[in-house]
């Protein structure tokens, strides 16, 4: 272990050539091939700025008579009539009709803008627009047609139920392969190997702790490891599962984790007997667990095809008494993703025989919309910039998609993969993200650029 960890301290990819250094994480001469669409989007242009007239400027019986001799008729019967009021206008009017043109008129121009004062927004009503300033134009957002860079990850496990890649708060992606935890740091591009087990692999989940600093990692033999990245030194092991641990999420000082046992337990890793909650719902694996944002709900999806919603007092006694049981899904429930504009709204993504999204009320346990996406759900990112989601898929597309939320519209859609696209991080700043297949890791940068 000492000899592979000392030859991940270089970093592999050298930012000039791109090239990689070391088996098995390594770059590809050319990136997957891949389909999206450049999507558009479009900003109102607003401005409540006005010019107010002034009718002491007007002279009411000049307007009144322009007005009347516009709307004449040309009947025959009212023909002395016009000649009369053409003489009556000739000879009390003098000049002034061919001078007072307008039936509004300011009394004075409007006052001048402060020097270096520019109005961005166009008013509708303004005097003040620079001559020959365009409108608006409608502006794109660039979707990359290719990843940035892919390397190659050959042990990588081909099991959906598994959660095997997560990005910290640090800006460091932790991604297991087979008995291995490899991480990539995204701002110096190094990677350095944080530990290999023997017997008690493969690895089955990671998850970084909100600090960025400490790594839990799910293990075949039902205990839960918890590692310090920046000293390469395990600190604890977590027991109390009697199966292998696929799903982890963290809340504060406290882990959750669901096992192929059935159940979920919720750990404090600060004290010594850290089992300080167990929640007894699901009948077969449990594969996905993700905290609200408000850390207030605990949503957990199994291998039954059923979702449930716990609250943060459930997740810290020995109960079986969950807030919401939904069997909406038609498969195994393993993408789960909490909006972060939307509280309480949650999005489900359901296996091959399902290939939904579903969207939850989580105070009431509606389904407020659901589509059909045509694959298998392996994966959901919301975007932290735009009110989109982000889905990757399995059989028989394998294909990524970016929605518009709430119409559904599909923005983009990312096609050519060879296998199941099994997991996606998001980076710290929201704007890039990993996406996980078969036997490769793709950069996909700049989807919600900013």
């Amino acid at each position: 272990m000492a000899t592979l960890a000392k030859s991940f301290q270089t970093p592999t990819m050298n930012a000039d050539n791109g090239s990689w250094k070391r088996v098995p994480l390594r770059e590809r001469s050319s990136p997957d091939p891949v389909v999206t669409k450049t999507v558009e989007s479009k900003s109102p242009d607003r401005s409540t700025d006005r010019f107010i007239t002034d009718r002491s400027a007007m002279n009411f019986e000049i307007a009144n008579y322009l007005i009347s001799k516009e709307n004449s008729s040309s009947d025959a019967n009212f023909q002395s009539k016009d000649v009369y009021r053409n003489q009556l206008g000739e000879n009390l009017l003098n000049d002034h009709c061919q001078e007072q043109s307008r039936i509004l008129a300011f009394k004075s121009k409007p006052p001048p803008p402060p020097e270096g004062f520019h109005n961005g927004r166009k008013s509708l009503y303004s005097q003040n627009i620079a001559a020959g300033e365009a409108m608006p134009k409608n502006k794109f957002r660039h979707i990359p047609q290719a990843p940035e860079r892919t390397l190659d990850a050959p042990d990588l496990l081909d099991d959906y139920y598994l959660n095997l890649m997560d990005w910290s708060s640090n800006n460091v992606l932790a991604v297991a392969l087979g008995s291995t935890v490899y991480l990539w740091d995204a701002t110096t591009s190094s990677i350095e190997e944080l530990m290999t087990v023997q017997e008690e692999g493969p690895v089955t989940s990671v998850s970084w702790a909100p600090d960025g600093q400490y790594l839990a990692v799910g293990l075949n033999n039902s205990t839960v490891q918890l590692w310090d990245s920046s000293s390469l030194r395990q600190l604890r092991t977590l027991r109390g599962h009697s199966a292998r641990v696929g799903s982890l999420a963290w809340h504060g000082p406290t882990l959750a984790t669901g096992s192929r046992d059935c159940t979920i337990l919720n750990h404090d890793v600060r004290i010594r007997h850290n089992v300080i909650g167990k929640m007894s719902g699901h009948e077969q694996e449990v594969c996905g667990l993700k905290w609200s944002p408000s850390s207030q709900q605990l949503a957990s999806g199994g291998n039954d095809n059923l979702l449930h919603i716990w609250d943060s007092a459930a997740a810290s006694s020995f109960s079986s008494s969950h807030l919401h049981r939904l069997d909406e899904h038609q498969a195994a429930v393993k993408a789960l993703a909490w909006c972060p504009f939307q509280s309480n709204l949650l999005a489900s993504g359901g296996g091959t025989a399902d290939r939904c999204i579903k969207f939850w009320n989580s105070h009431t346990g509606v389904c407020v919309n659901s589509i059909d996406t045509g694959s298998q759900v392996c994966a959901l990112q919301w975007s932290k910039h735009e009110k989109e989601i982000l889905s990757s898929h399995g059989f028989s597309q394998n294909q990524l998609c970016v929605w518009k939320y709430p119409s559904m519209v599909k923005m983009a859609e990312f096609t050519g993969h060879t296998s199941r696209v099994l997991h996606l991080a998001q980076s710290p700043d929201g704007y890039t993200g990993f996406r996980c297949g078969r036997r490769d890791l793709a950069f996909l940068a700049s989807i919600w650029s900013p």
